[in-house]
């Protein structure tokens, strides 16, 4: 039996050991790793041609999809899959005795996962508290002292990993960074500090209001949440946008980016939900399999988590959807924590970076590897193959090999390596020709959708279908 931090170190591991191109720069730049881990028990024991959503989890998801193809490929063509045997029903497959896969990512995923409590720890902060010991001299300017402590809260690190910062209203410049403005409030009305309050000899004014700012500081982490960047499916419920806990509603969808404008990519927690109801093998190979294929676990990396946050996006939301076809079943996933950080991740970048090295960054680049035959490594910027030119987009020499388009291929390479008697009844003598048309034709796949887009996700969106109309 495994561990959650064996899982997270043989990830870092195959990480590591993968080739410098397109990772990220060491001390400047920052990215997440998710991966798809196969766990075996012996017997004995636009046009589909960009990659639109480079999110670690959907990375890791559409590699394993290229991984299951050539599995699937080996199976029908009698070379021994080591995960597919033959099902009860002719021209269908399942998954092996003692196989199982569980999901890996080294954060918690984007969306409403992401939506959790502040720890009181200083490591849990967005950036650490001013510490009372941090007091003006006597006899200096207040003012002065304010903006050198401001200063002091922006670049002092103390050894500490620092997080992002929460998405806050700009505070001025005369306004401490961390908790600033009940320092700003309370030292410009004396009269609002609390009487009972008196100052010892020798405590200057902002030493007592610091005190007192940071007992009010540990209250407020107790009664705050750290935020994601998703926004909320256009049409439905928003967030309040208020201080502390009512800054978010949970359990709604949401979109990425967190920044710019609005795609109609649903939020890694979204995706990780569904796969949780209609299996993670999508629509194409749910032709060939007798049922989903679906996550035993998911494991998250050492990182800001919740497991009440997890269990609320990840099973609650879609934990009552019923009458699914035969095959499929709301399968919560088991749900763990590594106590192992990702040496890559945005706050070990930030604790090791130096000085007049440039800004701390998210890596441009994704990575994809994935244990099939040929061309493992796939490298991608911008949706395209890393390193193209400007000439070549729009050729298949840009495509990523986990783009819609190229997984389309493998699958009728799949279809053409298969005895037409030993083709899936869903296929069999229809005249199908588009992505979308394959799509529609699984039809326990789009009941079991239909299923849970009525129940759960009514919301979801969908892309359009004239963007899926490629062969």
């Amino acid at each position: 039996m495994w561990t959650a931090d064996e899982i997270s170190k043989l990830c870092y591991k195959r990480f590591s050991e993968l080739p410098k191109r397109g990772k990220p720069e060491p001390g400047r730049e920052w990215t997440l790793l998710a991966a798809v881990v196969k766990c075996s028990v012996s017997p004995n024991q636009e046009k589909g041609d960009v990659l639109n959503d480079s999110h670690a989890e959907v990375i890791a998801r559409r590699g394993c999809i290229r991984y299951l193809t050539e599995q699937l490929r080996m199976a029908v063509c009698g070379q021994g899959s080591t995960v597919f045997c033959q099902g009860e029903e002719m021209g269908k497959w399942k998954v092996q005795s003692g196989v199982s896969f569980l999901f890996f990512t080294s954060h918690t995923p984007c969306g409403d996962a992401s939506i959790i409590p502040m720890m009181s720890d200083r490591q849990s902060q967005p950036c650490p508290p001013i510490r009372s010991d941090e007091v003006i001299p006597n006899g200096t300017n207040e003012k002065a002292g304010r903006v050198n402590l401001k200063r002091r809260a922006e670049t002092q690190t103390d050894g500490i990993n620092k997080h992002p910062r929460l998405e806050e209203p700009e505070k001025s410049e005369d306004e401490l960074q961390c908790g600033g403005s009940l320092v700003e409030n309370l030292t410009d009305n004396p009269a609002q500090a609390p009487a009972e309050s008196p100052r010892s000899e020798g405590e200057n004014v902002l030493t007592v209001v610091l005190k007192q700012r940071d007992n009010a500081l540990t209250q407020q982490s107790l009664q705050d949440i750290h935020r994601t960047g998703a926004k909320c499916v256009p049409g439905g419920p928003e967030d309040p946008l208020q201080p502390g806990l009512g800054y978010h509603s949970t359990g709604l969808l949401r979109v990425k980016p967190g920044r710019g404008e609005p795609t109609l990519s649903l939020s890694c927690s979204d995706k990780l939900a569904r796969w949780a109801v209609l299996g993670f093998q999508g629509a194409l190979l749910s032709h060939y399999l007798q049922g989903a294929v679906y996550f035993s676990a998911i494991v998250v990396g050492r990182c800001p988590y919740s497991h009440e946050a997890m269990q609320r996006a990840l099973i609650t939301r879609c934990s009552e959807v019923t009458a699914l076809p035969a095959g499929f079943t709301v399968q919560p996933p088991e749900l763990l924590q590594s106590s192992l950080e990702f040496a890559h991740s945005q706050a070990q970048t930030e604790h090791n970076h130096q000085p007049g090295k440039g800004r701390v960054s998210p890596c441009g680049a994704a990575i994809s590897w994935c244990a099939v035959s040929d061309q493992p490594l796939d490298v991608t910027a911008n949706g395209y193959k890393h390193g193209v030119t400007k000439k070549a987009l729009g050729t298949s020499k840009a495509r990523s090999l986990i783009c819609k388009v190229e997984l389309f291929h493998s699958f009728l390479s799949l279809l053409a390596v298969t005895d037409k008697s030993h083709l899936p009844e869903s296929i069999r003598g229809k005249e199908l020709q588009t992505y979308w048309d394959y799509k529609q034709v699984a039809q326990s796949y789009q009941q079991a959708s239909l299923q849970l887009r009525s129940q759960a996700f009514p919301l979801w969106l969908r892309s359009d279908r004239d963007l899926l109309q490629f062969h």
